[in-house]
């Protein structure tokens, strides 16, 4: 019933998921070049790298034109949520970290784990597969802005990020195995990234570090 619902609204998952996430990112990418006084080619350059790196990986890993290179709408999507985050500005301080901009990370990071493991699927990849890629589509764009920010890629040492792209992957191919349609399949994979996205935004969730780690056990024994 949901795969159904969704071709209704949006006439295939992918499509639509992938639609989300062009301008969600580009939004949180253009936003983040804001905050650090980048020149407009310069915000345009983050937001577009946070929205396609992610996708461009994903395409040369399953051996396919990157879709970016395809198709003229994909970087108008991207203009666009690099508009939104420009007008963003004009009305807010700090417009990456205003609520609407980490919901919209978030919703990101959903729709490209999304968009990723329905590309790998369709590739015939392992499980496995199905899980890198989707992380690697959520989180490669947003890794390569932070680099272009001049700071290390923030899903390698805080914050529960990148696990949330791993269990929304790791979701989608259990609901595939179980026979479900793929328009669920996406649903589900969707649902679980960005729900618990938000919950680690609510609660401070963090996994620990080696050292942390090591401290914890140390004052056990």
């Amino acid at each position: 019933m949901t795969g159904g619902v969704l071709t209704v609204l949006f006439g295939d998952p992918f499509a639509a998921m992938n639609t989300v996430g062009l301008v969600a990112f580009a939004l949180v990418g253009a936003s983040k070049a804001v905050r650090e006084e980048f020149d407009l080619f310069g915000v345009a350059v983050v937001g577009l790298a946070m929205a396609f790196a992610g996708g461009v990986t994903r395409d040369l890993l399953v051996a396919r034109v990157p879709l970016a290179l395809r198709s003229p709408v994909e970087i108008l999507l991207g203009l666009v949520g690099v508009a939104l985050a420009v007008g963003l500005s004009a009305r807010l301080a700090s417009p990456d970290e205003h609520p609407l901009t980490v919901a919209a990370d978030a919703v990101g990071l959903a729709a490209f784990a999304t968009t990723g493991a329905i590309v790998a699927t369709d590739a015939g990849v392992s499980a496995f597969g199905v899980v890198a890629v989707a992380t690697i589509n959520a989180v490669g764009g947003g890794a390569l802005a932070d680099v272009l920010l001049d700071r290390p890629p923030f899903i390698l040492f805080e914050d529960f990020y990148a696990s949330c792209a791993v269990l929304g992957g790791v979701a989608y191919w259990l609901v595939g195995t179980l026979g479900a349609p793929s328009g669920v399949a996406a649903a589900a994979c969707a649902a679980v990234t960005v729900g618990v996205r938000l919950l680690a935004v609510a609660y401070g969730w963090r996994l620990p570090t080696a050292t942390q780690l090591t401290e914890r056990l140390g004052g056990k024994s």
